[in-house]
């Protein structure tokens, strides 16, 4: 697969693999070992990127998806990126699903996160440490000086951060650089375009999660689809009701016309899309099927002029949609 920078020297695969779907969040968790083959299998398709959290686990093992991304991928851990995150915690007994977000940077968290992600990896330093999400209780300058002492001693080379604002980004970065900021972004959730003039002003990269919509721009689900509420957020998701099949029905044709005409899939084309708008977009796409991972590393060599990439944006701008999942509820 093609590779890309990420800040000044952090070099990944063009596609990246979200991880979280094999533990959390998208129906029950796969067998351990057919998981760990996955995430191995990958490697083997072309990925070198690959991204998990501390929370991304389940009521059992909370930290599960760690263990499992640092197993398979054991043996060539000095060819791969691997991406982590601290600063979050699930309210599990909240009783509800999406579980609430719960922000913790203070300083001494930070410590306890990076030692249990660096133990359940199996690494002796993470590529990239992701500061989950923005906790109003501490200043960006102090995060960021963790960050500094941690690459100091080693135990991670770049940081970034999930979710970001742009004072917030400036603000840390100006004490030790971001690396990459991890944003959600797709043709149905493009806010974060608002972020790439300082992104390109700092040099820093973007990490796209759920660049699929959470898989609905694949065009594979319709009317009639179930999902597990006690285990599957996309229960709860508006694009997947019934009546956003027919609010999208523009949209997806959009997809499948381009689809159509550059011999490629609509979730190749919804990549694509991303990737040919700037060299410094890397989306993650997440999957447990050997067959989509081969499908969305694929994306990587779909060429969209840019003449293509403003035609897409401008019938994007003027469309009708339904409403889609923008994240998780947070309490402070």
């Amino acid at each position: 697969m093609q590779t890309r920078t990420l800040g000044t020297d952090l070099t990944v695969s063009a596609v990246g693999l979200g991880c979280m779907g094999f533990s959390h969040a998208y129906g029950a968790p796969t067998d351990e070992a057919e998981a760990t083959r996955r995430i191995r299998r990958a490697y083997d398709l072309g990925y070198t990127f690959f991204d998990t959290a501390e929370v991304y686990g389940t009521a059992g093992d909370p930290h599960i998806n760690e263990s499992l991304v640092g197993k398979a991928l054991a043996d060539v851990k000095s060819h791969v990126v691997i991406a982590t995150k601290f600063g979050l915690r699930f309210d599990r007994e909240s009783g509800t699903v999406p579980l609430p977000l719960v922000p913790d940077s203070r300083p001494e968290a930070i410590r306890r996160s990076v030692e249990g992600s660096l133990r359940r990896l199996g690494v002796d330093h993470i590529d990239l440490y992701f500061q989950h999400r923005i906790d109003p209780c501490m200043e960006p300058e102090e995060v960021a000086g963790a960050m500094a002492d941690l690459i100091r001693e080693g135990k991670i080379t770049h940081w970034g951060i999930s979710e970001a604002k742009e004072d917030y980004l400036r603000r840390a970065h100006a004490i030790c650089p971001v690396t990459a900021v991890q944003n959600r972004y797709s043709m149905m959730a493009r806010r974060c375009e608002r972020l790439f003039p300082v992104l390109e002003e700092l040099g820093v990269g973007l990490v796209a999660f759920s660049p699929m919509a959470n898989g609905f721009l694949t065009g594979r689900y319709g009317k009639g689809e179930r999902f597990d509420a006690a285990t599957d957020y996309r229960a709860a998701m508006p694009q997947f009701t019934d009546e956003a099949v027919d609010q999208n029905a523009a949209l997806l044709q959009l997809l499948r016309d381009m689809a159509a005409e550059k011999h490629a899939t609509p979730a190749q084309i919804s990549l694509a899309w991303m990737l040919c708008k700037k060299p410094w977009i890397v989306p993650i796409p997440g999957t447990r099927k050997e067959e989509r991972m081969a499908e969305n590393a694929g994306a990587a060599g779909v060429a969209l002029t840019p003449g293509e990439v403003r035609a897409l944006d401008e019938a994007l701008d003027h469309m009708k949609m339904s409403a889609v999942f923008g994240g998780t509820p947070m309490r402070a």
